[in-house]
């Protein structure tokens, strides 16, 4: 066992503190990364304040996470010493069941085994990426392109994921008008993806601060939702909305913007239920869906486009000091676009050694 500094909460929305971890040994399949950076994503608010329930304490988050490997276990073969290294939401599944074949382990029919906040096939408890050092099974391990900004690239493990998937899978792209609800962590990378696919895309937003960023982020448009003549003008037009909203919000005004078989998919989690009322599904044959990141293949392709299009995150980088401090700038919108980790931070003088 490997003793590792991390930050923890030790309860329900207690403040994160400095706590030792003890990391295994590297078995035969086991890569370990020495963690450079890692990225805030809004779900560790959620699982530390034990929003969505069945909470693990002490709990150390952090599943988009990047960094170089220091070691390999024997028979190691996809990693060396020295790789540019990522692990995302996942760090096993069963591996048999038929999405665990087909590449959607996070699909996977008894339970991924998840970063943090989970349980290992031994029943040992995960730790996440707020911390020095990791060990993970080869096979849930990613490659990082070098071109790419290593700090920058940590959110594109879940929020790019999360975004990158849903809109491979309905294939958004030329022709396709794509509606992006929410200019947040994901929705900034959606509006990435979405223009480097070749889509017409659409930024919803309640701030008209915003629209000079979503521009430049790729949207072709801006619409303010929150006026109901321009919410109006948008009716049945949209092949595809993804709504990355992680508040309660009224999802039925953007159900009236599908065209007839469009879809609506979410991907941001509010901690409430959303009012879906029946004819705005059943009015032009509408889906509503909803999309968990993506496979282990998948992501892996997502970082290879973003280095083949010279796509990261919008970030800002802080000590882990200033986590909780963080997280409360998170609830109020207030930072463009992901919080990193500067994990180096873990080892200043109140961190363990």
């Amino acid at each position: 066992m490997t003793m590792t500094a991390s930050y923890a909460a030790a309860r329900a929305k207690a403040p994160l503190a400095p706590f030792e971890i003890n990391r295994r040994e590297p078995g035969p399949q086991d890569v370990v990364i020495d963690i450079q950076f890692c990225g805030v994503c809004h779900s560790d608010i959620h699982q530390v304040r034990d929003e969505w329930g069945g909470a693990i304490f002490p709990m150390v988050p952090g599943h988009e996470i990047v960094g170089t490997v220091s070691r390999v276990g024997r028979d190691v073969t996809k990693f060396k010493a020295g790789d540019l290294a990522g692990v995302g939401c996942m760090v096993d599944s069963c591996g048999v069941c038929e999405n665990c074949k087909r590449g959607e382990e996070q699909y996977c029919v008894k339970g991924a085994n998840y970063t943090y906040n989970s349980r290992e096939k031994n029943g040992d408890v995960t730790y996440g990426g707020y911390s020095t050092s990791i060990v993970v099974d080869q096979s849930f391990v990613l490659h990082i392109p070098s071109s790419l900004d290593l700090a920058a690239t940590a959110p594109l493990l879940c929020a790019g994921i999360t975004t990158y998937s849903p809109l491979r899978h309905w294939n958004i792209g030329r022709g396709s008008k794509l509606g992006v609800m929410g200019l947040g962590g994901l929705g900034h990378m959606a509006l990435k993806f979405g223009r480097a696919f070749g889509a017409h895309v659409v930024q919803f937003t309640t701030s008209p601060g915003k629209a000079a960023d979503a521009l430049r982020l790729g949207a072709n448009e801006v619409v303010l939702s929150t006026d109901p003549a321009a919410m109006k003008a948008q009716a049945g037009s949209f092949d595809f909305i993804l709504d990355t909203i992680s508040a309660p919000h009224d999802i039925a005004a953007y159900l009236k913007l599908l065209k007839a078989d469009g879809t609506l998919t979410l991907v941001g989690a509010p901690d409430e239920p959303l009012a879906i009322p029946a004819f705005a599904l059943l009015a032009g044959r509408k889906s509503l869906a909803g999309s968990g990141i993506g496979g282990i293949a998948e992501t892996q392709e997502m970082l290879d486009f973003c280095a083949e299009h010279g796509i990261v995150s919008d970030i800002e980088m802080i000590p882990i000091q200033k986590i909780d401090e963080a997280y409360e700038r998170m609830l109020k919108n207030d930072v463009k676009y992901r919080f990193v980790i500067d994990t180096a931070s873990l080892k200043s003088a109140d961190a363990p050694a």
